[in-house]
């Protein structure tokens, strides 16, 4: 276990604001993270890769993260012979794809190039091109904080949904990230009826027929390192906002007064259709895109995404956001709620 004092998190969070916390520790096994939730004080936060973060101060408490490291276990189901990764909390999600796909695992290659650990990818739910983790993440392994108590979650009991989890919410700051496991499956199942994947695909000369796992993620990486800022070269958290989902009653509301609105269809349990209507196209037509408020400003690819173009604080990323929330409240009526964690 490492422990440090007084220790700047500029490199902890891909928006790149450098603010600090009082101690910063790094549990590195199980027997650590027991430990550590057994004496953790409040204040503290759980911090993955800092990929979904942004600091608005310092942080005056204890800031909890795992080591940093590459650590994958395959595991055979017995009733099916599919593999299932057990990954440890604190390896970068990407490097799960990469290694999936490489191995012949199906269900990720849609997820590629999303930032992060696996840890806050159960966290988060994240999601991307039509695929979401919840559908693949089979267990989260944990320690409770206070008691130490170690914890096998099954993900029908994390409350999932889009964007959310129990974790963001009911459960926040009760559990410390061991180990998440993914159910893959070594038949091919391509999903891509969503946004440009298709017309990508077209424009590599890839016909469907010949698709394998190595080429759908070579074209995910493809179309997302032409909307998406690198963080190493402009600080950014990825997509800033939520998209929302809004009732038939609504969606019929604004789709009258707006032409040429985009949305997806997401039929429900029940039998009713919701809508997700993008807040980056919101924000497009709001007049952000490419647009600054100070050192912040909005990606000029991709409305979505907030950016530091060099110096920014927190508080001004926050300013940005208020105005942008404004404008796309006033023009379609609709709230846009943050997806990063403000600290």
């Amino acid at each position: 276990m490492l422990v440090k004092h007084n220790y700047s998190l500029l490199h902890d969070n891909t928006f790149g604001i450098d603010q600090a916390c009082d101690e910063y520790i790094v549990y590195a096994n199980e027997q650590d993270a027991v430990r550590v939730a057994k004496s953790v004080k409040s204040p503290f936060l759980l911090l993955g890769g800092g990929s979904n973060l942004l600091l608005t101060d310092d942080f005056h408490g204890q800031v909890v993260t795992p080591e940093r490291r590459f650590d994958i276990s395959v595991i055979l189901n017995h009733g099916s012979n599919e593999p299932c990764l057990r990954c440890w909390a604190g390896t970068t999600f990407d490097d799960v794809v990469d290694y999936a796909v490489r191995h012949g695992y199906h269900g990720l290659e849609n997820l590629s190039l999303i930032p992060g650990q696996c840890g806050a990818s159960a966290v988060q739910n994240i999601g991307a091109y039509g695929a979401e983790i919840q559908d693949v993440l089979t267990t989260v392994e944990a320690v409770e904080m206070g008691s130490g108590k170690l914890v096998t979650i099954p993900a029908a009991d994390c409350g999932y949904s889009y964007r959310q989890s129990k974790f963001k919410h009911e459960w926040k700051n009760r559990y410390l990230m061991l180990y998440v496991t993914y159910q893959l499956s070594r038949t091919f199942n391509p999903v891509l009826d969503y946004g440009n994947v298709r017309r990508q695909l077209e424009i590599r000369g890839i016909d469907e027929s010949r698709l394998t796992g190595e080429s759908l993620r070579d074209t995910i990486i493809e179309i997302r390192q032409s909307k998406l800022p690198d963080p190493a070269v402009m600080g950014n958290a990825g997509s800033f906002f939520m998209n929302p989902i809004v009732d038939a009653t609504t969606f019929e509301h604004i789709r009258a007064t707006h032409a040429g609105l985009r949305f997806f269809e997401m039929p429900q349990p029940d039998g009713t259709l919701r809508y997700k209507i993008p807040a980056g196209w919101m924000i497009e037509q709001c007049g952000w895109k490419g647009r600054s408020l100070g050192r912040a400003g909005v990606y000029n690819k991709q409305a979505l995404i907030l950016v530091n173009h060099g110096g920014a604080t927190g508080k001004e990323v926050v300013d940005l956001m208020h105005s942008i929330q404004k404008d796309v409240k006033d023009k379609f009526g609709l709230d846009i709620k943050p997806e990063v964690n403000i600290i």
